[in-house]
């Protein structure tokens, strides 16, 4: 939970897998399009006896499956992905809000995850036979844990999903598919391309709800595990209602107040673009974006002109606009209210604005990005501001901005950028994060690595490449064809 100095992170603003009360009645739940109000999904809410007694039924037959025919529909499905290509960016762009040339680069992600899986599983749970005493062997092998519940967040509404769904069904898990309230649409065209692949619909099923149907999934006895990507404050409330639970798998991938230093380099043009890449993607509803920026005194006025320069550029705009925004809305008016409340607290208790928050439409959440100095503020919040808030701090030595960016409770992401790469090696062994980069943004990381952090930002448990380690567990057998055995002392 959320108890950095300041106000309480606005409900909307930093929780990605939460939505208002509209989304969610006790019959059914309804999507809103952010760049225009309209009404995009609206399904019945799951039940969730009969969602988790169903995929208890299916899961033995689908676990007896041999791994290359799981692989094999995995390689279906991503088939199918590339049919629904257009369908699925459109329907990501409408109820997210991120524009159609970010969406249609979530598809390609959704894509290459099954390959990436594949070699994955091969590499992290390999079978190994080793030579045992009496001339027998050590094997080791893996198993799936049953029954896992995927809970996923609206802003990558199909790849987070997936970067959980695909590794659990090569490993022989069934599935069960919550996704945010505020995405169902997404997560329905992606069930459906599993569907379609081959894999039944017992064993990954689609349930959508909102938190109290999250919350039954989580706590129910039929449930062997729970994949979480979304905030710290309810990844941190299912780490509580399963703390006597040792025996049920709990993965937590959450967010992040991630920093990024900047230090000696002459390249100012390059390093605000990282900065913007890293402050401004996805309307800075990313959980790895640069939440906090750290710059050289001697360097801040150079670095922040060319910052606000090319902030001032960036296009705001709905999804199918022309020319392509940089920037859609935030998800929802909730959650651009809650970024509005928080950037004036920041003003009032000793910031100061280089870039203005401004709402840009009366009625429909869109935000410009924003840049605001607090190096003054006495008391900086450690909350996760889920929306386009750049914070900006002056230190005077690297030791200090190391310091900094360790100042929080979060350890997902951090960044250098210039520096000697003797800098970046104290930079990489002395920042507390679970990626750390070097002349590279703090976003987009690599689906050929881990991903995850500590502290508030996940429990050692990353996924991206290594999402394999939670999707199974190993087994160690000593074997021999026939028994033989011997007891050598304390016998008459």
């Amino acid at each position: 939970m959320d108890t950095g100095a300041g106000p309480p992170p606005p409900a909307s603003g930093t929780h990605r897998g939460q939505g208002p009360e509209r989304n969610v009645s006790k019959a059914e739940v309804i999507s809103w399009e952010p760049a225009t109000g309209a009404e995009v999904w609206r399904g019945p809410v799951a039940d969730v006896d009969e969602t988790v007694s169903r995929a208890r039924r299916a899961w033995p037959a689908w676990a007896a499956q041999p791994l290359s025919t799981r692989m094999e529909l995995m390689r279906r499905f991503a088939n199918e992905v590339r049919k629904d290509a257009e369908k699925l960016a459109t329907t990501i762009a409408r109820e997210v809000g991120k524009p159609l040339w970010e969406a249609r680069a979530e598809v390609d992600a959704v894509i290459g995850k099954v390959e990436v899986s594949i070699r994955s599983y091969a590499e992290r749970t390999a079978q190994r036979k080793l030579d045992s005493a009496l001339q027998g062997t050590m094997a080791v092998r893996h198993k799936p844990h049953g029954v896992l519940v995927v809970l996923s967040p609206f802003n990558y509404p199909a790849h987070l999903a997936n970067a959980h769904i695909v590794p659990a069904l090569i490993a022989g898990n069934a599935v069960i598919f919550k996704p945010s309230e505020r995405a169902p649409a997404s997560g329905e065209v992606l069930a459906r391309c599993f569907h379609r692949a081959g894999i039944s619909a017992a064993v990954m099923q689609f349930a959508p709800g909102g938190p109290a149907e999250g919350s039954a999934f989580v706590a129910h006895e039929g449930v062997d595990g729970v994949l979480f990507t979304g905030s710290a404050s309810t990844g941190i409330a299912i780490n509580r209602r399963l703390a006597a639970r040792p025996d049920k798998m709990v993965a937590l991938e959450m967010g992040g107040n991630n920093a990024m230093v900047v230090w000696d380099t002459p390249k100012l043009t390059d390093a605000a673009a990282l900065i913007v890449q890293s402050a401004f993607a996805t309307a800075g509803q990313r959980c790895t974006a640069a939440r906090r920026l750290f710059v050289r005194d001697t360097m801040y006025d150079a670095v922040m002109s060319e910052v606000k320069a090319l902030a001032d550029r960036v296009i705001v705009g709905a999804p199918f606009d022309e020319p392509a925004p940089f920037m859609g809305p935030v998800i929802d008016n909730a959650a651009a209210d809650g970024l509005t409340e928080s950037f004036l607290y920041l003003l009032s208790h000793g910031g100061k604005a280089i870039k203005h928050l401004v709402r840009v439409h009366d009625t429909l959440p869109f935000l410009s990005p924003a840049i605001i100095d607090v190096t003054a503020m006495k008391d900086r919040p450690d909350v996760e501001l889920f929306g386009p808030i750049l914070q900006v701090i002056r230190v005077s030595d690297f030791d200090e901005a190391i310091a900094e960016a360790n100042a929080t409770r979060y350890g997902l992401a951090a960044a250098l950028v210039g520096g000697t790469p003797q800098e970046y090696n104290r930079f990489w062994a002395n920042v507390r994060a679970g990626i750390v980069n070097w002349n590279r943004a703090t976003v987009g990381p690599s689906h050929s690595a881990p991903m995850g952090g500590v502290g508030l930002s996940g429990n050692h448990r990353p996924t991206g490449y290594y999402a394999a380690d939670y999707c199974a567990y190993p087994v160690a057998s000593g074997e021999m064809e026939q028994p033989r055995a011997v007891i050598g002392v304390g016998l008459n």
